[in-house]
């Protein structure tokens, strides 16, 4: 297990890559951290932000995919029907574009801190895109 930290606005969040889950995926994210951006609220997908990636491209396809990640879950969609990017769910999530449903690999998961995820998406809702930082765990 190669564990991360992730901190999100005024939060910190324990995780851990899926690594046997989705291999090629945690493989490709790992070599990109230390991981900084911007998150937004979701616009079509529920309880959840996101980091709009573009046409930036992880090297990978579907792998350990869901429409439906739950609380705490982060996936990575690798482009295709709509642009690259980053979910993490906060709550209920059908994970979608503008093109419709879509699949994101599940590569990721929160192991602490989770009660302060609805805050974290609330205060991406109501105050505006967020800091994000994903780094391997000291």
């Amino acid at each position: 297990m190669t564990a991360l930290t992730i901190t999100a606005g005024a939060y910190s969040f324990a995780a851990r890559l899926e690594t046997e889950l989705a291999p090629a995926t945690c493989a490709a994210f790992r070599k990109a951290m230390p991981f900084e951006s911007k998150i937004v609220h979701v616009r079509w997908s529920g309880e959840g932000v996101w980091i709009p990636l573009g046409d930036l491209d992880f090297g990978v396809g579907p792998e350990n995919a869901t429409s439906y990640p739950a609380p705490g879950e982060v996936v990575l969609y690798p482009g295709g029907v709509s642009e690259t990017e980053i979910l993490l769910a906060y709550g209920p999530v059908c994970f979608a574009s503008k093109a419709g449903q879509l699949a994101g690999n599940h590569f990721l998961t929160l192991t602490s801190e989770l009660e302060n995820l609805q805050a974290l998406g609330k205060a991406t809702l109501w105050e505006g895109a967020q800091p994000i930082r994903f780094e391997l765990a000291s």
